[in-house]
């Protein structure tokens, strides 16, 4: 469904569908046979709620993320961020087979996290997604105002994240690495509004893919040591 804006971007230029590969119709196959197995699999072995709500992500990722949002509107990764945010519900729905509200949680902080994330590296690609007429925000709204648009996502998760100690789900490990962490992130979101244009970008994205990894890590380094 993307092949004519990977064709046009310097980034996916070189995928497979792009340069005649792997032919489209072969690629849609493939998706949709993967997926099929991939849904009985996690029914009989799981349960069907968790199977359920993977085949939602990938219908939700695909035709509403890639087909409706992407061409048309800014806040593209915004909505289509809960596709992406369903793995840590869907993790917590195969173990208990229900939908709590600690999972809740994790799929909010995991959708608020995507935009600041997602941002930090369009910063980097703006010039790439405006040659393939995607309407990123900062190819829309501008760099000055990306910037501080990320920085307010990045408050909101952290709020999300102090919040999610009050559900019980969670002790003081976890509420004191999390702080650290998402003090950090409001740093480099900071940082990014006081560099010119892209230059804290980076940085920052890099910085959100170890804030996520420390922030799990810390999930799980509390369920061992509750304090």
């Amino acid at each position: 469904m993307d092949r004519d804006i990977d064709e046009a971007m310097r980034r996916t230029a070189s995928r497979p569908v792009v340069v005649g590969l792997i032919p489209s119709h072969h690629a849609i196959i493939f998706g949709i046979v993967v997926n099929i197995i991939a849904f009985f699999l996690m029914a009989g072995l799981l349960n069907v709620l968790s199977a359920a709500l993977t085949i939602g992500a990938t219908l939700f990722y695909v035709l509403v993320y890639t087909k409706a949002l992407k061409r048309t509107t800014t806040q593209n990764i915004v909505i289509g961020g809960a596709a992406g945010a369903l793995p840590p519900l869907i993790g917590w729905t195969a173990v208990t087979g229900s939908i709590g509200l600690p999972a809740i949680f994790l799929f909010a902080i995991v959708f608020f996290w995507t935009p600041p994330h997602f941002w930090a590296l369009a910063l980097m690609l703006k010039d790439d997604y405006a040659r393939a007429n995607v309407p990123m925000l900062p190819v829309v709204a501008g760099i000055s105002e990306t910037k501080k648009t990320i920085l307010l996502y990045t408050i909101l998760m952290l709020a999300l994240t102090t919040m999610f100690y009050a559900t019980g789900a969670v002790g003081l490990i976890y509420l004191a690495l999390s702080a650290a962490a998402g003090i950090a992130f409001i740093y480099y979101a900071w940082r990014l509004i006081r560099t010119p244009e892209i230059e804290g970008a980076k940085p920052l994205y890099l910085y959100s893919l170890l804030y996520l990894a420390i922030l799990f890590t810390a999930i799980i380094a509390d369920s061992l040591v509750r304090i």
